[in-house]
């Protein structure tokens, strides 16, 4: 069941522009699928969605197994557009974000499978990132700084 769930979800993520966690329940009931609001949220945490910025200037989810040209493509708009500043202090990579981006920043950083990266916690405007080594973090920041 969980299984045929999240393979309709990747399904309705890429056919359509699915903008919140409401309209993906509404499509999965309307389909016949028996959710909850909280069996969505994990679907999307299972499945490691995103919130991306489309072509159409919209953020929808989207799932970071496409290609990797498509998740660096994702990543960068979304680091250009609600990213404000990156630094690193000692093994900690700072990130600065628009106020309420940090989830979605974080999100797509995580999806990303860096090894350097030992974990993330994203408040509301503020994000870190915690780095095996003070070199990993240096390095890090500056391949991010190249998103912005």
């Amino acid at each position: 069941m969980k299984s045929g769930r999240h393979a309709r979800i990747l399904e309705l993520i890429s056919e359509q522009s699915i903008e919140t966690q409401d309209d993906l329940l509404n499509c999965l009931k309307r389909d016949g699928y028996k959710a909850t609001q909280a069996t969505i949220s994990r679907d999307i945490k299972d499945l490691r969605l995103v919130k991306a910025l489309d072509s159409d200037g919209k953020y929808r989810y989207m799932s970071p197994a496409k290609n990797q040209n498509e998740n660096k493509s994702s990543l960068k708009s979304m680091f250009s557009t609600a990213v404000n500043s990156i630094d690193a202090a000692q093994n900690i990579v700072v990130i600065r974000t628009m106020v309420g981006m940090a989830q979605a920043v974080c999100t797509s950083l995580d999806s990303l499978d860096h090894s350097e990266i030992v974990g993330t916690i994203a408040g509301d405007d503020t994000i870190f990132v915690a780095c095996r080594t003070v070199n990993d973090a240096v390095n890090l920041t500056e391949e991010l700084k190249k998103l912005l």
